[in-house]
Formats: C-alpha cells, structure tokens, sequence
C-alpha cells in the first residue's frame, strides 16, 4: 500500500467518524464542529483525486460560510435540548427507515458509476499520439456552470441569500431579557434633545442678615 492509498483511507475514517458525530452529539454546537470537520476530510478526498477546484470550493463555501453562519446561528439561537429529545424515538422508525433508503439509492448509484464502458474524454485526450495535453478541470467547470448551468446556479445564489437573511432575522429577533437599542434613534438625536434647562421659582425665603453694631453705636444708645 502506498502513500496515497494510506492518506486515502485517513481522510475516509476521519470523514466517517465525523459524519457519525454530527447525528449522534447531543450538543449542537459539537455537531456543527464536527460537520466542519466532516467537510474538511473530504476535501482533502477531492486533493487526492486530483479535483483541486472542487476541494478548495467545498473549504471556502461550506467552511468559510456556510458552516461558520451555521454555527453563530445555533450558538445565538436559545434551544431548548430537553424539548427537542422528548420526539426522538417517536419519529425514530420513520428516520431509520428514510436513511436505509437513501444509504440503498446511493450505493446503487456509486455501485453503478464504478463499471465505466468508455475510458474518460480527458485520458482519451491525454494518451492520444504521446503528446501532453493541458486539460484545466476548474476551465472545464466554469464553462459548464456559466453556460449550461447558470440559471440553476443563480437560483443557488438566490436561496443562499435568502437564507442568510432568515438566520439574521430569528437571530435578531427581539426578546425580554435583551436591551435592544435602535442605531436610527440615537443618529437623530439633537442636543436641545439632550440636555434642558428648567427654571425653578424658589421655595424658601433668604434669610435676613442681622446688622453688626460697631462700638461707637453702643456708646451713644
């Protein structure tokens, strides 16, 4: 077994470890975590089969934004753990059967993509006449999502946007226990605003001073 057979299988148990922590931690923050953690294995996954613009895609959309927006969310939103786990082995039966599904329809799949008829375009290309022929993967992608598939690539972008608006506003939402100050209030403000000078008739009368008498005074009373 070589070097990259043995990094291979690395990256493999760590990304399945990971993916089995993020259904099994109780806390949610640790899911998240592990799901990062989950993302960046498969990554380097991607690294070795030489997919280096689908690697560094997975790091710095879903690693760089997505999974950090994740995290904020869960870390700002009060969740209640106690609530979330009473319907756990209620609905438990019907989520074991759905992800037998799933595990069944992407074996299926992946058991079917391995039996290749034709030798890929990129080999065929490669080996033709012994010449070396510059193939670009990430040129290759650009082209096909920029042409091909821009309109469902723009609906991507779409839902994304909307969706960072919507963990905004339940993280922003107002509560009790929370000072909420509004930055356009304070911006208005004006100084007669701030400060007012208030006359205030007095209450009490001055005091009379007694006069002193000075010693020639009391020698003529």
């Amino acid at each position: 077994m070589d070097v990259k057979t043995g990094l291979f299988y690395l990256f493999a148990l760590l990304l399945l470890f990971a993916a089995f922590r993020v259904i099994t931690a109780r806390n949610p923050v640790h899911a998240v975590l592990y799901l990062m953690l989950a993302f960046s294995q498969a990554a380097a996954v991607w690294l070795l089969l030489k997919a280096e613009f689908l690697a560094i895609t997975l790091v710095l959309v879903y690693l760089g934004a997505v999974m950090v927006l994740f995290l904020f969310v869960v870390m700002m939103l009060d969740i209640n753990m106690d609530a979330v786990r009473k319907g756990f082995w209620k609905h438990f039966p019907m989520a074991a059967m759905v992800g037998v599904l799933i595990a069944l329809e992407m074996a299926a799949v992946l058991m079917g993509g391995f039996r290749l008829t034709e030798e890929p375009k990129s080999a065929a290309l490669a080996g033709t006449a012994g010449q070396a022929v510059q193939f670009s993967n990430t040129k290759a992608l650009g082209k096909l999502l920029y042409t091909e598939y821009l309109y469902p690539l723009q609906i991507a972008a779409t839902i994304l946007l909307v969706a960072m608006i919507a963990a905004i506003a339940l993280t922003l939402r107002q509560r009790k226990d929370s000072k909420h100050i509004n930055p356009a209030l304070q911006i208005r403000v004006k100084a007669r605003d701030r400060v007012t000078l208030v006359k205030v008739a007095a209450t009490q009368a001055a005091p009379e001073v007694a006069a002193v008498q000075t010693p020639t005074e009391e020698k003529k009373a």
